[in-house]
């Protein structure tokens, strides 16, 4: 079993948290994480809003649903059921003793209106993605402190006969859902995709809004799978879709709340100054946005131009992950200025920034850095490090805090142990 580096930080929240949720797409890994000798150690009460007569016991009396069961008390695909919440927020507020319910969800909650408020400051929430690289290798990736560092990463030998290109290749194109990694062949894993986009649209987007037009949804997925990684123009995007932007923006917000779609906020640290605003998007996982483009290893070999927001969206997936368990814990946004320079990624901690680019190419020149070279202009004293991922062997250096790292840098830069 593959070991989740979450799963520490579930156990301090429950410490001293009385309610924790999980949430994060479907197929995960939050059913198996929660129900991990690790997370079972106190014997907690296991049930699943899945099964239907649990379900309708809940949504009939939620008071007396919960006080039937002994404590403490595991609820997985919480969202079926947003009427537990409230009995939730009674419950607790008569005994706050830590570590009373883990909660698991496959929608984000706290955009449904319904619950959004009533576990305030009760209740901590954490995110589970896919399966990081470090998961997969059994590591503890430690590249987002190693950039956060004072000191320089220390120089990272290249594999002998590793083919870095192929492999960054594979892996994004492979994702992280964990059914998706375990099947042995392209066309087992197309096969899995189409199912569970079937499956996710028909009950967890269909369960949370009354949308009619099923289909328009994988086309518009598709649709923004060809975006990943560039700015979310909603004026643009309604008319490639053909959909009116209310509508649009509807199922973006859906799309959103299923974790299939992800916003990534543009940065700027001095609000006098005028920044681009429009967020970026990535799909949830780069291996899903592959399948959507229907790219497969043999194809971005053939044709490699269209692997570039591919690789983008792995990376910005990968740094989102490894945020939830960093000791820095930082926010992840993009800059982009009036004046056209723009960083693909930026992470900011304690008021410190990093700036990361990401190539497809094995080649890199200097002109490569230039939009580093001008958010370290621009964040002054803020700014730590630059980095520029790329599909080649080696680490190397463009002048003081500017670096090029091969894309394995993301699960070998100050690796630790996986447990």
């Amino acid at each position: 079993m593959v070991h989740r580096h979450l799963e520490s930080a579930i156990l301090a929240a429950l410490a001293d948290s009385p309610v924790v949720l999980l949430v994060g797409a479907r197929q995960s890994g939050k059913s198996t994480l929660i129900q991990s000798p690790g997370i079972q150690k106190n014997n907690r009460r296991f049930l699943t809003l899945d099964d239907a007569n649990v379900l309708a016991a809940a949504m009939t009396d939620p008071a007396g649903f919960l006080s039937s069961y002994p404590e403490p008390l595991v609820l997985d695909e919480i969202q079926r059921a947003p009427e537990l919440f409230l009995a939730l927020k009674a419950s607790v507020d008569r005994d706050r003793r830590p570590g009373r319910y883990l909660l698991s969800g496959s929608a984000n909650v706290l955009l449904l209106p319904k619950v959004a408020d009533s576990l305030a400051g009760r209740m901590e929430v954490l995110t589970l993605w896919p399966f990081s690289q470090g998961e997969l290798e059994g590591v503890k990736e430690g590249f987002v402190d190693a950039l956060f560092a004072a000191a320089p990463p220390p120089y990272l030998k290249p594999i002998q006969g590793w083919d870095e290109r192929k492999e960054a290749q594979r892996r994004a194109l492979l994702g992280g859902f964990p059914e998706v990694v375990a099947r042995p062949t392209e066309e087992r894993r197309k096969a899995w995709f189409g199912s569970y986009l079937t499956t996710l649209l028909q009950r967890d987007v269909r369960d949370l809004s009354r949308i009619e037009d099923m289909t328009a949804v994988p086309r518009l997925l598709s649709i923004l799978a060809a975006r990943a990684g560039g700015l979310l123009n909603t004026t643009d995007l309604s008319r490639s879709s053909g959909m009116a932007q209310t509508t649009l923006k509807r199922y973006l917000s859906l799309l959103e709340t299923v974790f299939l779609v992800q916003t990534l906020p543009a940065w700027s640290g001095n609000l006098g100054k005028r920044f681009v605003k429009m967020p970026k998007m990535f799909l949830s996982d780069s291996g899903l946005a592959a399948d959507l483009l229907n790219l497969t290893l043999e194809r971005v070999i053939r044709e490699p131009g269209g692997f570039g927001p591919v690789l983008e969206n792995f990376v910005a997936q990968e740094l989102r992950k490894q945020a939830a368990w960093s000791r820095q814990r930082p926010q992840l946004f993009h800059w982009r200025t009036h004046a056209q320079h723009e960083v693909d990624l930026v992470m900011e901690a304690g008021g410190r920034v990093v700036g990361i680019e990401v190539k497809a190419s094995s080649t890199i020149t200097p002109d490569d850095f230039k939009g580093l070279k001008a958010l370290a202009v621009e964040t002054g004293g803020q700014f730590v490090r630059g980095a520029l991922l790329y599909t080649g062997q080696e680490m190397l250096s463009f002048g003081e805090n500017l670096l090029a790292l091969p894309i394995s840098a993301l699960w070998r830069l100050g690796v630790g142990e996986g447990r």
